[in-house]
């Protein structure tokens, strides 16, 4: 299959571009009915003989260019409708039945506030010519409108609010919130990519529209990517400032699988900057060796690396209910446990080069020995809650 990608080198463009070629060149096995031969991308900078070449030969097309932002309206329709007509006229012209897929906009709906948006009229004026085309020629045409795009790569401080936060808050810039209640209906740049595989594969989802509300439905007009999510302004920025502390209180927030909150944080990620990409962690040094938080969780606990000097023996304490695993990652050490009130001791030799996780027992006294004479005793730490300096429910006891 030839795949024609137009505004390849604009947000999801880009996106789908490098998606595409994961699976053309076997690195992405999730979709094992897509055979991608060719990609052809063709952007502004492209040739009239390009689009010429790359219409006679696609096999599916999805048509992504489009104006967001001109300096003059007028460009709106010649961009997002003009060059619509430009395309089909060639596919025409080469009597091409590749199934066609248009970008197009929720703004096209022209319902509330966008009942007067030169982009939304631009928007419907390609989508009336793409049913047109399909109804004339029999291909199969899927017109997407899409609410607000967001993910990696989304351009700031261009037509996307969640991209420019994201930006300015990374680098530590100041962003405007007029009105932190204004609720926004989002769709991640990889599930918009999942869709655009289903539509390859003919399994697109199809959908209604009762002003803005999506309608869901097998045998809808348009389609739609189903996974989208709606968060206010106020509650997206305050979820970016979560982020933009993590790497000083070493916190991490909640981030359930398919959660708005993971998608968003690997968004926000995406626009560090070099000199945020690492970044320092406090360590605790005596003449034992070290210990140093790396992270903590809103509810599974921390994880902490302890390093221990040839010869050096740390721990002696026990806690209530608070538990732990320590996990030799390096080094050869002796683990020791008792049971509070009792005499019997046991035991866990340990070592990098067969590791292990122990668990420290509520209510069991322990300790770390580094049995080495020459090499430190690396061991990686967790704890099923966080330390409270106020409980730290730690209490001093040899083994």
């Amino acid at each position: 299959m030839n795949i024609l990608i137009t505004g390849a080198a604009g947000f999801v463009g880009r996106n789908l571009t490098e998606n595409l070629k994961t699976i053309r060149d076997g690195k992405n096995k999730t979709r094992p009915n897509i055979y991608i031969d060719e990609i052809y991308e063709y952007d502004i900078n492209s040739t009239p003989e390009e689009l010429d070449e790359y219409c006679a030969k696609a096999d599916f097309v999805f048509n992504l260019a489009g104006v967001n932002r001109p300096k003059d309206p007028e460009e709106f329709q010649k961009g997002n409708f003009g060059f619509a007509s430009t395309l089909l006229d060639t596919l025409k012209k080469h009597g091409n039945k590749a199934p066609v897929m248009l970008s197009s906009s929720l703004q096209a709906t022209l319902a509330g506030r966008f009942g007067t948006s030169e982009y939304g009229l631009s928007k419907k004026a390609g989508e009336d010519l793409f049913f047109e085309y399909g109804k004339e020629t029999g291909v199969r045409v899927l017109v997407y409108r899409f609410p607000n795009l967001v993910g990696k790569w989304v351009r700031p401080n261009y037509n996307s609010a969640v991209g420019t936060f994201c930006n300015n808050i990374a680098n530590d810039l100041p962003i405007t919130v007029n009105d932190p209640s204004v609720e926004l209906e989002m769709l991640f740049i990889d599930d918009l990519i999942e869709e655009m595989y289903d539509a390859i594969e003919g399994k697109e989802h199809h959908c209604e529209y009762d002003g803005l509300t999506t309608i869901w439905c097998d045998d809808g007009k348009y389609c739609g990517a189903p996974v989208t999510y709606k968060a206010t302004l106020g509650e997206i920025v305050d979820l970016l400032h979560v982020f933009h502390d993590q790497p000083d209180n070493l916190i991490m927030p909640a981030i359930p699988k398919g959660s708005f909150e993971k998608k968003l944080y690997s968004m926000y990620l995406s626009y560090l900057p070099k000199d945020k990409v690492a970044f320092d962690l406090k360590m605790n040094t005596d003449e034992r060796g070290s210990f140093t938080e790396l992270l903590k969780t809103a509810d599974h606990g921390q994880f902490s690396v302890n390093i221990s000097k040839p010869g050096i023996t740390k721990g002696q304490h026990w806690h209530n209910s608070k538990w732990e695993f320590f996990i030799v990652v390096s080094g050869h050490g002796l683990i020791q446990e008792r049971r509070i009130g009792s005499e019997e001791v046991i035991e866990f030799e340990v070592s990098g080069d067969k590791i292990q996780a122990v668990h420290m027992l509520p209510g069991y006294t322990h300790n770390i020995i580094n049995l080495s004479d020459t090499e430190n005793l690396v061991t990686l730490m967790w704890a099923n809650e966080l330390f409270d300096q106020e409980h730290p429910d730690t209490f001093h006891e040899p083994v």
